[in-house]
């Protein structure tokens, strides 16, 4: 079993998907999470992560933290050594996702809210890896930060 193998059974998607959902967590599709949001496709996921190729010790930033998914397989990936931010643009999923991460007791990840109109986190940069699971306006509502 490689490492994104050991962050799938570690982290559960049931304890990142409403009660009424959980049920469905082995469906291999998005899960509403309300707020026009989803907990993405696991299939998906495993790609992403692999495709990133995230180290022990690395500073991952999570863009679209959603329901904290995401963020807690990435916190594993990354163990105690490293960091992981989760930002979330909508503040109620914002405030569930921060919920959900911390119960799996990984102290070295968070989640919070996105700053609008502010694109990653500029202040904390740079990372390792950066995690987009978000859609970008092309509304002008946003600027480009350029991370270091």
């Amino acid at each position: 079993m490689d490492a994104v193998a050991r962050a799938f059974a570690a982290v559960p998607r049931e304890g990142f998907l409403p009660v009424r959902d959980r049920r469905r967590a082995s469906y291999d599709g998005p899960i509403a999470i309300g707020l026009g949001q989803t907990n993405s496709q696991p299939r998906t996921v495993e790609d992403m992560l692999r495709l990133l190729e995230v180290r022990p010790g690395d500073r991952v930033l999570d863009v679209g933290a959603g329901s904290g998914w995401a963020t807690a397989l990435l916190a594993h990936l990354v163990g105690p050594s490293g960091t992981v931010l989760g930002l979330e643009l909508e503040p109620e999923l914002a405030q569930w996702g921060a919920a959900n991460l911390a119960a799996t007791g990984q102290p070295w990840a968070r989640v919070r809210g996105a700053t609008p109109g502010v694109l990653g986190d500029p202040a904390g940069a740079p990372y390792h890896r950066i995690l987009v699971s978000a859609e970008v306006t092309r509304h002008g509502r946003y600027r480009f930060v350029p991370l270091r």
